[in-house]
């Protein structure tokens, strides 16, 4: 099966929306302190006018609600359950972002993977700072296994925020030695909650989308009394031995891209496979504007190859679509 290459060059779209973004929303973000009250209820309504958007043709969505697991079963076209299935870990600083924003996105992954997607409606700071993420995270992955999902058959993904807590699940399933997912997917994860790197590359190259300030304060809410340093958070520092093959999609323009290329080398030097895609001229979490962009599309297309090729190599079923 062959995987769509990564183009050289962004798209005029892409220019495009970097220009939006950084004339209309970063300066907000520099402005605005979106942890605080009233501040936090204005940003989550603003992303969540996303989830106003028409599905995807041919998707479905069925709510789950189970003891104290909660998200959204949700089916893209051309899907069956029995090629796997995918556990979603939606971003947004883990303070915003919610399954109404993430809802297209997942679809548009379950369609290119061929199997549906359980999007983890996890617990969010302030109101419930670390480890109720993290917790919820775990908690969703062990309602797939208990209702019999095989562990070589689940992917798991996230983006951003979402990407630390894949992380986090990774590294407590390894403590836990619990059974490990088939793979895993990042799209511009957030991995360092220090910060320490965000500031000095932003001054090099300013990120259209993500104020430095704004993560390292989305951060340190979501720790609440917890050190940046505790073991649960400093998810760059976990044993990666046990890890599953992972992929790492980002763009060249964002803060976060050291995240990306520190958690790869990390887990290249325990021995697991890692792929890090560097994509020129993308913003954060750059698939979710698939609609908008053609690397976005051309992005989710890699990550069905991607789930498609190791499910063969491990012997599972997964018919292309």
């Amino acid at each position: 099966m062959t995987r769509p290459a990564v183009p050289t060059s962004p798209s005029v779209q892409s220019r495009a929306l970097a220009q939006l973004l950084m004339s209309g929303l970063r300066p907000i973000g520099d402005r605005l302190r979106i942890t605080a009250w009233p501040h936090l209820r204005v940003v989550r309504d603003m992303f969540d006018t996303v989830g106003l958007a028409p599905m995807p043709r041919g998707s479905r969505v069925r709510p789950v609600a189970d003891g104290d697991v909660r998200g959204l079963w949700i089916t893209g076209r051309n899907t069956d359950q029995a090629n796997g299935v995918v556990l979603y870990l939606h971003g947004g600083g883990f303070v915003f972002g919610s399954q109404r924003t993430h809802k297209h996105l997942v679809a548009a992954l379950s369609a290119a993977t061929g199997r549906p997607a359980f999007l983890v409606d996890y617990r969010r700071a302030p109101e419930h700072p670390f480890p109720a993420a993290a917790d919820d995270a775990l908690a969703g992955y062990r309602w797939l296994l208990r209702t019999g999902h095989a562990p070589e058959s689940i992917t798991v993904m996230g983006d951003s925020a979402g990407g630390h807590l894949v992380a986090g699940l990774l590294a407590d399933l390894s403590r836990r030695r619990l059974p490990m997912p088939a793979a895993a997917v990042m799209f511009s994860p957030f991995l360092d909650l220090t910060c320490a790197e965000l500031a000095d590359r932003d001054r090099v190259r300013r990120d259209p989308f993500v104020p430095p300030q704004r993560a390292m304060e989305c951060g340190r809410t979501y720790a609440g009394e917890y050190a940046l340093t505790h073991s649960r958070l400093n998810v760059l520092k976990a044993n990666k031995r046990r890890w599953p093959p992972v992929l790492i999609q980002v763009g060249d323009t964002e803060c976060l891209l050291g995240d990306s290329e520190r958690m790869a080398e990390s887990i290249r030097a325990a021995g697991v496979h890692c792929e890090l895609q560097v994509w020129p001229g993308q913003v954060h979490v750059f698939p979710a504007f698939y609609p908008l962009l053609p690397e976005g599309r051309t992005a989710i297309s890699y990550v069905g190859g991607f789930v498609r090729e190791l499910a063969a190599d491990q012997g599972v079923i997964a018919t292309a679509s």
